[in-house]
């Protein structure tokens, strides 16, 4: 009894400590990135802290309630903070996950999509001309990018013989008896589609602050708009770390502070990347993402296809 109580109490602490970890670093890799925009951009931009004064601004503001049903944009903020920090116990992070073992690869993707409910929440809550459009090209972008994904998570779990997340997500897609074809093309798939996932020019087409004023943000205030915010920072650090997780896993072979640290020195050059993309890009019209992502979607069901020949 004692022995599985202090098992309980060491899982506990180390969700607390990932989670934590994550929470702390998701403003800063906001500022790093907005710096490195700016610096993109022949421009100075502002401090790297100015994630964390953003939020401490919006958190001291008044929560401002408008629309058809006032209250459920706050509990969608709620729900999509909630549903990335319960990720964060889910994924590696650089080492073991505490919940690894006792979560598959069903709930990681079921997550994924729980995350983004929080916009067709807010945006249909309200009832705005500017949130219906931004919500409405959310759902647009969920029903072609989630089942990208879930495919690369799926695959890599064929690849293992296993659901567990631990064994599924850490390079599984390259597990296959050969060449790992279906891999490589979902590898490909995922790096062309990523800032579509984070929210990140040329994909950001639900927000669109010069075309339709943030979207289903646009009513959003206060605490309410600062756990949105935040929400979408922890998620570009999240997916990020999943992305390396499923496409990038050597060199943590050894495990211990070095193996960490590496894990996190390569999320973030994939953060830089995407900031690199975003600031060299123009934003992709709605009608031209959906054919984009709708080819992204036949490559990945033909890489699934590869994979469950073992390829």
């Amino acid at each position: 009894m004692g022995g599985e109580l202090k098992a309980i109490l060491g899982t506990a602490a180390t969700c607390v400590a990932q989670v934590l970890w994550a929470l702390l670093l998701a403003p800063l890799v906001e500022g790093l990135v907005r710096k490195l925009t700016a610096r993109i951009q022949s421009r100075q931009g502002p401090p790297i802290w100015q994630g964390y004064f953003d939020l401490l601004k919006l958190l001291g503001k008044e929560d401002l309630e408008a629309g058809e049903i006032p209250w459920l944009p706050r509990v969608a903020a709620f729900l999509s903070l909630g549903t990335l920090m319960f990720m964060a116990c889910v994924l590696p992070l650089g080492a073991a996950p505490p919940l690894g073992t006792e979560t598959d690869s069903i709930l990681l993707v079921h997550l994924v999509t729980l995350a983004g409910l929080g916009a067709l929440m807010a945006g249909f809550a309200t009832g705005g001309t500017y949130s219906l459009i931004g919500s409405s090209r959310e759902v647009m972008l969920m029903v072609l990018l989630e089942p990208l994904l879930a495919v690369a998570v799926i695959a890599g779990a064929v690849h293992r013989s296993s659901l567990a997340v631990a064994e599924a997500v850490r390079g599984g897609v390259y597990a296959a008896q050969g060449f790992p074809w279906s891999g490589l093309i979902l590898l490909v798939v995922i790096l062309l589609a990523f800032p579509a996932y984070v929210q990140r020019v040329p994909f950001d087409i639900a927000e669109a602050e010069t075309e339709i004023m943030e979207g289903w943000l646009m009513e959003c205030s206060g605490p309410t708009l600062a756990l949105f915010k935040y929400s979408a920072m922890l998620k570009l650090v999240l997916y990020s770390a999943l992305f390396v997780n499923l496409f990038v896993p050597w060199g943590e072979a050894g495990g211990g502070v070095g193996a960490w640290l590496f894990f996190w020195i390569k999320t973030g050059a994939v953060i830089a990347l995407v900031a690199a993309a975003a600031a060299a890009h123009a934003r992709y019209r709605a009608d031209q993402a959906v054919r984009w992502f709708g080819m992204m979607l036949a490559a990945a069901l033909f890489a699934l296809w590869l994979a469950g020949l073992g390829c």
